[in-house]
């Protein structure tokens, strides 16, 4: 999301630790830079002056241009003013808890969710559903936007499809009351009343939270802030959260603002977090505000939602990516004991290729392999132009429902006759199979030698691993465990570097 501005900063450090002298006019001229780059990713204006304002007063203070490694040095600034710019405390050794994280109350905790048309609140609605019911609570969906008679189905859809698809034994409710449409526009508080019912009937079932879904515009008014104003007198929610699309650059900005004012919200949800946008909302959200990024949507599916971290999210800006998230994303999809009990068959050579469907289904949960590998320190740059086809992985998951159960515990029987019957099965051809098979006896091999070595033997037998693996693309990517999956430079990088020979 952050590529313009992430690119700007590299840049700048590098120009900076490249200079023989570094002087406070040097500081001063990246800094520009710096600032021209957040202001073309959609910045506030005010909030890209005060950050560079801050970062130069910063590097005169710590003294950067006698430091011996100045681009170490504004590295760790800019750093900390980012933690700073997204809410953060950049002085603490340890981060609190993320501002995701929801104060529960006796009774229903009632989140009121509000936001303009087309920011994605009902949707939204139903992903923080789905994080509570995998965290073991019960949730009701009330369905308070009645100016849309579509959006209570649509609500309705959306639990449905959180008690189907996702994890957890606690259930998702619906509140709804599809007749009161007709007389909505019509009386005042029809939507206070709703708000009341649902709170009521979540009351008689012990759910532990209630999220009210309300009415949005396509802009902010009298009319919906009235409406909004009602919910929050007569309910009293517990939070507020206003869900925002991050796409929308400056106008999310200013909505959220006017929201604020209104209303006191507790917390911004910025939807599209994944989409190829400038950033700018993200970065300014919280300054001109005040009221904090808790989550942010990264993804169409209902799982798609994660706690807003200010400091991994700076780490991630400045290439350091960000492992703790990852790490954090396999918990939650690997117990401990299927991690040991996996460790211990790649230690004895046993590996077949149903643990590895099963492997790289959990990876796919995780999310997008870009995205996964974009919380690797260094890497996030380095597939910033390489085409990822996630559809590669759809052809390796076919390739391997297509195999017999013995050609899964044992590819190398794959021969000839076999290779046509797998293909045929799964819409590839006999070369695709056997690449496969020959992929994945080297990853037994070298995971049985891993398993019979010290971590100097491991080193290098995982050094050789990604060698092995890495298909076309970047040494180590079969070494996360994806034989078959290759990445190639885009056509589109491509053509960009030949216009500039040819010129």
């Amino acid at each position: 999301m952050f590529d313009r501005v992430s690119d700007s900063f590299n840049g700048v450090f590098k120009k900076l630790s490249g200079n023989a002298t570094i002087t406070e006019s040097n500081v001063k001229e990246a800094m520009d830079e710096v600032r021209n780059a957040l202001l073309e990713a959609d910045v506030h204006y005010e909030v890209a002056e005060a950050f560079c304002a801050k970062v130069l007063e910063d590097a005169k203070g710590e003294q950067v241009t006698k430091s011996l490694k100045p681009g170490q040095e504004m590295i760790g600034i800019v750093h900390r003013r980012l933690i700073e710019l997204f809410g953060g405390d950049p002085n603490a050794k340890e981060q609190p808890a993320p501002p995701g994280i929801l104060k529960m109350s006796p009774g229903p905790t009632v989140i009121m969710m509000c936001g303009l048309q087309g920011s994605g609140k009902t949707t939204t609605c139903g992903k923080l559903a789905g994080m509570l019911k995998k965290q073991g609570r019960s949730v009701m969906l009330a369905a308070a936007d009645l100016q849309r008679p579509a959006a209570i189905d649509q609500l309705e859809t959306v639990a449905k499809q959180a008690n189907e698809e996702l994890p957890g034994g606690s259930q998702v409710h619906f509140y709804g009351e599809h007749d009161k449409t007709a007389e909505y526009g019509k009386a005042v508080g029809v939507a206070i009343k709703v708000c009341q019912h649902a709170l009521k009937e979540a009351k008689a079932k012990g759910v532990d939270v209630l999220i009210l879904d309300t009415a949005g515009r396509l802009h902010v008014n009298d009319e919906l802030m009235h409406e909004l104003k009602g919910v929050r007198s007569m309910l009293q929610p517990h939070h507020i959260f206003l869900v925002v699309d991050a796409m929308t650059g400056q106008d999310a900005v200013n909505s959220a603002k006017a929201f604020h004012e209104q209303l006191a919200v507790d917390g911004v949800i910025l939807t599209k977090f994944d989409s190829d946008t400038r950033g700018g909302a993200a970065l300014s959200v919280k300054q001109v505000t005040g009221a904090p990024i808790r989550y942010i949507g990264v993804g169409e599916k209902l799982d798609a939602i994660e706690p807003f971290h200010p400091e991994r999210m700076a780490g991630r800006i400045l290439g350091m990516g960000d492992v703790v998230s990852l790490v954090e994303k396999a918990q939650e999809e690997v117990s401990e004991e299927e991690a040991a009990a996996l460790e211990a068959k790649m230690a004895k050579g046993e590996l077949d290729m149903d643990d590895f469907l099963k492997q790289m289904k959990m990876m796919r949960r995780m999310g997008s392999m870009k995205s996964l590998l974009g919380m690797l320190p260094g890497v996030g740059s380095a597939i910033k132009g390489m085409d990822i086809d996630e559809k590669q992985l759809d052809r390796t998951e076919a390739m391997i429902q297509s195999m017999t159960r013995d050609e899964r515990k044992r590819p190398d029987i794959i021969r000839h006759s076999r290779k046509q019957r797998i293909a045929s099965g799964s819409g590839t051809n006999p070369n695709q199979v056997g690449q496969l098979a020959k992929q994945f006896g080297m990853l037994s091999k070298v995971m049985k030698q891993m398993g019979a070595m010290g971590a100097g033997g491991k080193a290098a037998a995982a050094k050789a691993m990604g060698g092995a693996l890495g298909g076309g693309g970047m040494p180590g990517m079969g070494g996360m465990g994806v034989p078959g999956f290759s990445m190639k430079k885009s056509t589109k990088s491509k053509s960009i570097k030949k216009r500039k020979k040819r010129r």
